[in-house]
């Protein structure tokens, strides 16, 4: 189903009642997991959005919150656009004709024929990463007492091929916050499950491909958790409170590009 948009006023105390509510009821993730979901006027696939929308600062700056009653306009998608695709055909994905896709050595251990794709905007600031024919992983150990409350704020469904199992679930376009210091934020194609209590370690954009096809995925980072004062956030985006999260995914420019562009996505395994 589309991304639904509810009023974009929130704070963090405001988490922990997110989190019961939907852990009570029906999750986009579909195993019960936490689910707030925003951007009804999210760009589909090949359309357009209103322009003139003003951007949310991606990394907790200060904006402020919308005035009681207000809504969201949806960040404008670029006018123009182009199809990148590798020379066997196996991945293809659609993105703003200045953005750039440029073809990387896959990661160490990857299987025969992965691909890697790195996209950046046109200033060559980096957005997102394609990675194909990652061998399978178990999970990183996940310690209860290191587990963190996070919040599903845009999932959008997109056909891809996938593997299925206790722990997935029909792949889909997503933008997560976890909470740490901050709420820290990541947006990627997926297919697993992040926890059925609200909480996580981690969580992945990974889709877990059909057999003998190993794992890929789409994203700014292939997991986001929730950062120490110490550690370096980017590629991840940080918010200081729920309601900015929901402004940079219904009123950015560049994450109406960044859903267009991932649910765009087609592979060839």
């Amino acid at each position: 189903m589309r991304a639904k948009r509810i009023p974009s006023k929130f704070s963090v105390a405001v988490l922990g009642a997110l989190i019961v509510v939907a852990a009570a009821g029906c999750s986009s993730e579909g195993k019960g997991g936490p689910v707030w979901t925003a951007g009804s006027n999210s760009a589909a696939p090949g359309s357009a959005t209103p322009s003139g929308s003003s951007a949310a600062p991606p990394s907790g700056g200060s904006t402020g919150s919308p005035s009681a009653g207000t809504t969201a306009t949806a960040g404008a998608t670029a006018s123009a656009w182009k199809t990148y695709s590798d020379a066997s055909k196996k991945v293809s994905f659609d993105l703003p004709s200045d953005w750039i896709a440029q073809s990387v050595t896959p990661d160490a251990g990857s299987m025969p024929g992965a691909l890697k794709i790195e996209v950046k905007d046109a200033k060559g600031g980096y957005l997102a990463t394609l990675h194909t024919g990652l061998a399978s992983a178990s999970p990183a150990d996940c310690n209860p007492a290191a587990k963190r409350p996070y919040v599903v704020v845009s999932s959008v469904p997109i056909d891809l091929p996938h593997a299925d199992g206790d722990s997935t679930i029909p792949p889909h376009v997503v933008f997560r916050v976890i909470q740490g210091y901050k709420f820290f934020g990541s947006y990627g194609i997926t297919n697993l499950v992040a926890g059925t209590d609200g909480q996580a370690c981690q969580l992945r954009n990974l889709v877990v491909g059909p057999a003998g096809k190993g794992n890929y995925y789409f994203g700014d980072m292939p997991a986001v958790h929730a950062f120490a004062t110490d550690e370096v956030v980017a590629p991840a985006k940080s918010f200081d409170t729920l309601d900015q999260a929901a402004m940079y995914v219904d009123q950015s420019s560049e994450f109406a590009n960044v859903q267009r562009m991932l649910l765009s996505l087609k592979v060839n395994l």
